[in-house]
């Protein structure tokens, strides 16, 4: 599941609890499947926060580099 996916069906979960219509065991198997979702947006988010401080150090590490024509 994609980031997006996740984050669109917790939209939907929010709007399924915000209602009056769910029973109590569905606003509970709502709650435990917007935590998963919840854990796949942290975990994605996490992944790209290393990627890009990883970019950023090689970023760096090539200015830091003298300049030299040969």
């Amino acid at each position: 599941m994609t980031y997006e996916e996740a984050i669109k069906r917790l939209e939907e979960i929010s709007q399924a609890l915000s209602s009056d219509s769910v029973s109590l065991d569905e606003a509970v198997k709502l709650f435990e499947e917007s935590t998963k979702l919840s854990k796949i947006c942290f975990e994605t988010i996490k992944n790209v926060e290393t990627k890009v401080s990883l970019i950023k150090k090689e970023l760096d590490e090539i200015k830091e580099k003298p300049f030299s024509v040969e």
